[in-house]
């Protein structure tokens, strides 16, 4: 499976603007599937009540962009339902098929918590046989709610994770990798926000053992993984099969 993912300098509060950059920057571009970072349709943005979308824009945009391109998208909004604003993930398959994960993990350093209600679900998809766990951001940080229970096959984390923060995301992404016996993709934003944080170039994806398969062209990492390549190296590093018994409350 191609996978790719954008580095989008998000316009700051701009849907129109980050829809119309996301199909330039994606023109003659071909992929299985394709990632696009946290919040991609305005930055990571505690305004919710400004601008989070009241009539699903960005979902509306992913399945249109996802059925142009016969190829699944996945990507996280602020969403407003029923009242209440989630930081939602959405996985948008070409034939319209939309899957969503609302972050679980709120950043209180930065008043996610405060605006956002967190998620009450752990999510896994499928797609052309590979199962993919759906992370966002600072669930990266907590790795019992990412533990394989040989469930999964790759972990997808979208985010917006500050360059001064950057070497834990790319520490905490391989790791992952490497304790579970996954494929990692992890897309972050680059640029500058609103809130005059810079984010470097930071994009990577790793296999099972931890060596990072990811190749950067431009805006863009892409990667290829290989189903069956993860299973012959988790039947013979069977890791898994001595890992602990829990169960996680939400």
């Amino acid at each position: 499976m191609k996978i790719k993912g954008l580095n989008l300098n998000i316009v700051w509060k701009n849907k129109n603007e980050n829809f119309e950059l996301i199909e330039s920057q994606l023109q003659n571009q071909e992929a299985d599937l394709f990632l696009l970072p946290e919040m991609f349709s305005t930055g990571f943005c505690m305004d919710a009540a400004e601008v989070s979308d009241k009539n699903e824009e960005s979902l509306e945009f992913l399945k249109k962009i996802s059925k142009e391109k016969n190829a699944a998208f996945l990507g996280s909004a602020s969403v407003e339902v029923d009242g209440s604003f989630f930081n939602r993930m959405y996985f948008v398959k070409p034939e319209g098929e939309v899957t969503f994960y609302d972050k679980r993990h709120l950043f209180s350093f930065s008043g996610e918590d405060k605006i956002y209600k967190p998620g009450k679900e752990r999510v896994i998809v499928e797609y052309l046989g590979i199962r993919f766990l759906l992370q966002v951001c600072y669930d990266l940080r907590f790795p019992v709610f990412a533990r394989n229970n040989d469930d999964y096959d790759a972990i997808l984390y979208v985010a917006n994770w500050p360059e001064k923060r950057v070497e834990a995301w790319e520490h905490l992404l391989k790791a992952r990798a490497i304790e579970n016996l996954s494929y990692v993709f992890g897309l972050n934003r680059i640029g500058t926000d609103g809130n005059d944080l810079f984010y470097q170039e930071s994009s990577h994806c790793f296999f099972a053992d931890g060596k990072e398969i990811s190749e950067k062209n431009g805006n863009l990492v892409s990667a290829e993984l290989s189903l069956e390549e993860l299973k012959d190296f988790r039947n013979h590093f069977q890791f898994l099969n001595d890992r602990d018994d829990f169960e996680i409350k939400i």
